[in-house]
């Protein structure tokens, strides 16, 4: 096991009638810039209690923050919160949301362009302002960790950046019962493949993360079908927001390796073509697994025996079928995971690739994906 430092400040509080908290938590003197997405909120009954539990204090709101939020946007958005002079925000909505959000609390207070605050992408020591986030469709884990994800449409390019983590969450599970049902099969595949991203590198560095992560995975697989059939039990869609969480709030990477060069190469995909984030990850994460079977195989083994059952003595074989498992998972949620059945032409492979190259990139546990290796990946995935 790697030596690690391990600090997570997010205060969660998780269960049903939790919005009402807001009136305590955050202080009454604070004058809050609360942000929305394009308005799910004031259907399903959160707005009203956002609204209520904040009645005696100074808000205003900003709406509109869409998914793979965009720096036109946030910029908007920040502009009001200097006009304002608002020093705390509070994001209700899903991941974009809170990601968007994130760039919003730093870029505030800073006086250059908040695309200049992504370009920097570690903004972990900048000043920001308090964040807290009420939480409405669980899929990036962004209410408990530092990251956030930021596209600019002019340039066509979507970079992360890490700031703050929120001072704490309210995740009501009840807040999902609504959600459509694209929207929850996005959630279920993007925590999935989170969990792969810091899990899938080689065995025997922590059989404890291991472990914890495979709980996860095969927690999502046995409660997909269920919430599938029946998106307002509470037990399931509880267990699926907080799998979500613990997704990708640091427990699972504790001194082990990580990849991400899926999530990289997805990034491309949603840049250039509009592609939800989530799908592009059912996409590429078969295309990784086939083109790193090498260096990935051992791990790929055990995650095909541990999650999904499969038992064979030939190597090839089991690295095989669990490629086909997961990927059959990934269908089974609804999604199409080849480049031609989205309408992606093979010109966009030629210039992921040329993208790559030019910034430099060489991802994974061990350095190993670069532009050519990205190509060959897409391509499997033709």
């Amino acid at each position: 096991m790697n030596n690690f430092t391990f600090y997570n400040p997010t205060k969660l509080i998780f269960g049903k009638g939790t919005i009402p908290s807001l009136a305590s938590e955050i202080p009454a003197d604070k004058k809050i810039l609360i942000t929305f997405g394009g308005g799910s909120v004031k259907n399903n009954g959160v707005y009203k209690q956002v609204s209520e539990a904040l009645k005696n204090h100074e808000t205003y709101e900003f709406w509109g923050i869409e998914p793979n939020p965009s720096v036109e946007t946030l910029r908007e958005a920040i502009k009001l919160g200097k006009e304002k002079k608002c020093d705390f925000i509070l994001a209700v909505g899903g991941g974009s949301v809170i990601d968007g959000s994130k760039l919003v609390a730093a870029a505030i207070p800073y006086d250059g362009d908040a695309w200049e605050l992504v370009l920097k992408r570690d903004y972990s020591k900048g000043v920001t302002l308090p964040l807290a986030s009420v939480l409405t469709l669980p899929a990036t884990g962004s209410e408990m960790n530092s990251g956030a994800v930021i596209s600019n449409k002019s340039t066509k390019e979507k970079f992360a950046i890490y700031t703050r983590t929120p001072v704490f969450s309210i995740l009501d599970p009840q807040t999902t019962f609504t959600l459509p049902a694209f929207q929850i099969a996005c959630g279920l595949a993007d925590t999935f493949v989170h969990v792969m991203e810091q899990y899938l590198t080689t065995t025997g560095q922590s059989p404890l993360m291991d472990r914890w992560a495979e709980g996860i995975l095969t927690t999502i697989t046995e409660i997909a079908p269920k919430i599938q059939q029946n998106q307002e039990d509470y037990d399931n869609m509880s267990t699926f927001m907080l799998s979500a969480t613990m997704a990708l709030n640091g427990f699972v990477s504790m001194g082990v390796t990580q990849d991400w060069s899926t999530h990289m190469i997805g990034h491309e995909l949603t840049a250039l073509h509009g592609l939800t984030h989530a799908h592009t990850l059912t996409i590429v994460l078969p295309g990784t697994m086939w083109v790193l079977k090498e260096e990935k195989g051992d791990k790929i083994v055990q995650y095909g025996k541990r999650v999904f059952g499969i038992e064979s003595n030939n190597r090839d074989e089991a690295i095989r079928l669990t490629i086909e498992r997961t990927e059959e998972f990934f269908r089974s949620l609804g999604f199409k995971t080849r480049l031609s059945e989205n309408g992606i032409p093979r010109e966009t492979i030629t210039e992921i690739e040329t993208r790559f190259t030019q910034r430099g990139f060489r991802l994974g546990e061990n350095r190993s994906v670069d532009g050519p290796t990205a190509r060959k990946i897409l391509e499997k995935v033709m």
